[in-house]
């Protein structure tokens, strides 16, 4: 399980296979979600909440890179950590969350 900053996280996506696009697993509540989402052309985009993660496990993709992404990056780091347990290999944290990627790399994605 790694962890990267915003930076780091919007160049793995822009220069990841195209076959293969990194998803970012968005772990926050429903109405955060409809708040503010990363939506790129270059990563597909799943939304489990952190309570429904074990539940819907099934879901997420071993065969890719899975970002995960919260508020400011703490629930997201605990289901990193949970996948990582369950045998996903490549598993990243979002340093920061959703608020660093407002703050530093999508001024236009609304903060909360």
């Amino acid at each position: 399980m790694q962890q990267l900053s915003v930076r780091d996280t919007r160049h793995l996506i822009a220069t990841a296979d195209p076959a293969r696009p990194p998803l970012l697993l968005d772990v926050r509540e429903p109405w955060e979600f409809s708040l503010a989402a990363i939506r790129l052309a270059a990563a597909e985009t799943l939304h489990i909440p952190m309570q429904q993660v074990p539940a819907r496990l099934a879901e997420i993709p071993r065969d890719r890179t899975v970002i995960c992404v919260c508020h400011h990056g703490m629930r997201s780091l605990q289901v990193a950590h949970y996948l990582a347990a369950q045998g996903h290999d490549d598993v990243i944290n979002l340093q920061g969350g959703i608020d660093a990627w407002s703050q530093e790399v999508d001024p236009d994605l609304p903060r909360y």
